[in-house]
């Protein structure tokens, strides 16, 4: 019999019934400019972030641009930076206990650029997101991100590209997909270009997009696939 899980029933065990009308927390983790955070700000103060708000920031590295953005926006930050971590696992770790901390039921690698340990994605099943800047399954897995991958896809000469939002598992780029867009490629493309196409029509749109669904638990997994309630 197929396996259809509410996301909004997995995580920690709690009262459900005390927590069903409360805003959840969202977590971004960050680890440079912040482009993708601060899209989620504008779209958190327009008002289409239902049923949740960022709560935190965790950033991988000390003064990362990513941060000011939080103070602007009057957002708590936290700062792990990895060189202090001896290894995956123990800032793997690290990041889950400030996770707990912060009671997050919604995180958002948010031009994270740290690999997780799989003691962090089984802790969150379903419950950490992330942006690749392609279609998978095209051009992604280990090894592909910035500019690595609209490097790739203009050498293949593909005529589209985008971006995916997709739930994070223990294999790189391997969860489940929960949006996709895509963007036109221009015969003069470059990687720079393409590059920011797809976070102004693509990253910065669907991102939101997908933690407000999440948020407003109109995510059902079912045999390992994400549907989404668009209504």
């Amino acid at each position: 019999m197929p396996q259809r899980v509410n996301i909004g029933a997995l995580g920690c065990a709690e009262n459900v019934s005390e927590r069903k009308n409360d805003m959840k927390n969202i977590v971004v983790l960050v680890s440079g400019g912040g482009t993708n955070l601060q899209a989620l700000i504008d779209a958190q103060e327009r008002g289409e972030i239902k049923g949740g708000k960022i709560s935190c920031v965790i950033s991988s590295k000390e003064g990362a641009y990513a941060l000011e953005r939080a103070a602007k926006a009057g957002i708590p930050a936290v700062t792990l930076p990895r060189k202090d971590y001896a290894d995956k696992v123990s800032y793997s770790m690290a990041i889950k206990e400030e996770l707990d901390r912060q009671k997050a039921d919604l995180v958002v690698l948010a031009g994270f650029m740290i690999i997780l340990d799989e003691c962090l994605t089984k802790a969150y099943p379903y419950k950490i997101i992330n942006v690749h800047p392609a279609l998978i399954p095209s051009f992604c897995g280990e090894g592909f991100y910035g500019l690595k991958v609209h490097e790739k896809a203009l050498e293949y000469g593909v005529k589209v590209s985008g971006a995916t939002i997709h739930f994070v598992n223990e294999e790189a780029d391997a969860g489940a997909i929960i949006l996709q867009g895509a963007v036109d490629i221009a015969n003069d493309e470059t990687p720079e270009t393409l590059q920011r196409k797809i976070m102004e029509n693509v990253e910065w749109k669907l991102l939101p997009k997908a933690v407000s669904l999440f948020c407003e638990d109109r995510i059902t997994i079912k045999d390992g696939k994400a549907y989404v309630d668009l209504k």
